[in-house]
């Protein structure tokens, strides 16, 4: 029996291939569970469909965090701290900080998840800071820490 996979089965298939099973197989198992349903032309239709609807809002995904790298690698944040002896700060400027300040100058939220700082700033100066956009999607944000 010709069967259409709405889900994941593990060694038969991910959703959207057609198989070729065992008629007991799809009636006692795949089906009933809701794993797969018949491969009539209407469904393989359906299927083609939302396939082509899915690329084309993940393209539009990867279009939209392209445009949010170049915007975030020209993005220059300034903060002002209070500074104690040897140019080191009384506190320290934390990821979430530098996410709700990109979120506040951009205009799109920015989660502090995604702001890939191993340790909080605690000195003075100019770092680079890399935000993930996406996978595979780094871009860097320059963020610089003055004295009050």
């Amino acid at each position: 029996m010709k069967v259409l996979l709405t889900r994941d089965v593990d060694n038969l298939g991910k959703a959207g291939d057609t198989k070729d099973v065992a008629d007991g197989y799809a009636r006692n198992f795949l089906i009933p569970r809701g794993l797969a349903t018949v491969a009539t032309s209407g469904a393989l239709k359906n299927v083609a469909v939302e396939k082509q609807a899915a690329q084309r809002r993940q393209q539009r995904a990867q279009a939209e965090m392209s445009s949010l790298a170049g915007r975030l690698t020209t993005t220059e944040l300034t903060f002002k701290a209070r500074v104690g002896e040897q140019h080191r700060l009384y506190g320290a400027i934390t990821a979430s900080d530098i996410a709700e300040e990109l979120s506040r100058q951009l205009g799109q939220e920015i989660d502090k998840r995604h702001v890939e700082l191993e340790e909080p700033i605690r000195h003075l100066g100019s770092f680079k800071v890399p935000v993930r956009v996406g996978p595979k999607i780094v871009p860097t944000v320059n963020v610089t820490v003055e004295p009050e």
